[in-house]
């Protein structure tokens, strides 16, 4: 028996009380090994529609190489965006998570991708051995739901959201998800709450795709948001139908298959280095 449980029912955001307990869940798991000098970070991230992973290798300060994987994606074209990270090789490490996004063109990029390298240099650049986030947005009930974040075992963030807009609590009240979070967190938050806050908003609004039913698309639409959704290459990323998983009660099987994976060993790093 497949141990996922599918999501095959669409229920209607109007649906309120205990019926309705559909949470949206994703975690990102990094983990770090080396030196200042070599080195090399994991990351992978697993939600309902999405489960990457990331490698980056770096050498003095720079980063040598990045390497992505889809392991399970919505589009049939969201592995060759992998491909994309590469524009990131010889960026020197930044314990900004977000300073990815002003080294290459993020529309030309798998946004997951993108941000799951930005957390691995951050990492690295940081010297950051392991992290885990765990968030959780449960459906929304006339528009309203609260969205956490624990950052290794400990809640970091908790926003009441009504839409797209945190009503509380400050300094988060009346902050729009949509309209200019990034340069808001950036300029009012330090910088590892602004690299939480920001992964918090990402999820706030994939969670809305739980109220949709997604894979009644044939493709993807042309937007122009990241790789996948270009208009010259929309309608070849068909819809891999059957790919969400519904997490709601099963949070512990998020990121399951990644742990052995993520489990960099320094002996493993020194072996690399004589190679």
């Amino acid at each position: 028996m497949n141990r996922w449980r599918r999501i095959v029912n669409f229920p209607s955001p109007q649906i309120s009380g205990p019926a309705y307990m559909m949470i949206f869940r994703r975690r990102v798991g990094i983990h770090s090994a080396g030196d200042a000098a070599r080195g090399e970070t994991r990351a992978c991230l697993e939600d309902d529609f999405h489960h990457f992973r990331v490698r980056v290798d770096h050498v003095d300060g720079k980063v040598q190489q990045v390497d992505g994987w889809a392991v399970r994606h919505p589009y049939s074209t969201c592995p060759l965006a992998a491909n994309q990270l590469s524009r990131l090789v010889n960026t020197p490490l930044n314990g900004l998570a977000h300073s990815v996004m002003r080294v290459t063109n993020p529309s030309e990029q798998c946004t997951h991708l993108i941000e799951l390298a930005g957390l691995a240099i951050a990492a690295a650049a940081r010297s950051i051995s392991q992290r885990w986030y765990d968030i959780a947005v449960p459906g929304r009930v006339a528009g309203r739901t609260l969205a956490t974040l624990d950052r290794d075992g400990s809640r970091m963030l908790a926003w009441e959201l009504l839409d797209t807009t945190i009503t509380g609590p400050a300094p988060f009240k009346g902050v729009s998800l949509r309209e200019g979070m990034a340069a808001w967190a950036l300029a009012h938050l330090p910088e590892e709450e602004a690299e939480a806050a920001l992964i918090l908003r990402r999820c706030a609004l994939i969670s809305l795709g739980r109220a949709k039913n997604l894979d009644a698309q044939v493709h993807a639409e042309p937007t122009g948001r990241c790789f996948v959704q270009q208009p010259e290459r929309a309608a070849q990323g068909l819809r891999r139908v059957g790919s969400i998983v519904d997490f709601s009660a099963a949070a512990r099987d998020l990121c399951a298959t990644d742990r052995e994976w993520l489990a960099l060993r320094d002996d493993q790093m020194a072996g690399k280095s004589r190679c």
